[in-house]
Order: C-alpha cells, then structure tokens, then sequence
C-alpha cells in the first residue's frame, strides 16, 4: 500500500475547486473528512498519494489554490 498524504484546507469551496484541479491534473485524490487530531477548521480535506506530493503542490500553485497545510499520514 502506499503512503497517504492529507491537505488540509480553509473552506469547503477551497476544497472542492482542489479536487477538481488534482483530477484535472490526472492524478488520484479523494475529499475525506478532516482528521480531527490535524484541524478542527475545515471538515474536508483532500487525500493523495505522497509520491504525487510535489506534482499536487505544482497545480495548487499554478490556480492559485489556498490551502492551510499538507500532512504525512
């Protein structure tokens, strides 16, 4: 199994707009609820696999796509 990357966002809308982007981008992601021991802000978050890590960051930078944080699961 590989290993799991989490971002974590502001708003709902932030992401939901992420998810499409990282589809967008061909690569797996999954909205997931928020790990309560990371955040208690945003109730979604986006799951990935780590390998993708930089790739994810790449088009959040390029729409300009907020997010708070991203976490090693």
């Amino acid at each position: 199994m590989s290993e799991l990357g989490v971002v974590l966002f502001y708003t709902t809308s932030s992401a939901i707009q992420a998810e499409k982007v990282v589809v967008k981008e061909g690569l797996a992601c999954k909205l997931i609820p928020t790990p309560r021991q990371l955040s208690s802000d945003c109730g979604i978050s986006l799951r990935f696999s780590w390998e993708n890590r930089g790739e994810i960051e790449s088009a959040f930078k390029k729409t300009d796509i907020e997010f708070d944080a991203i976490y090693h699961l």
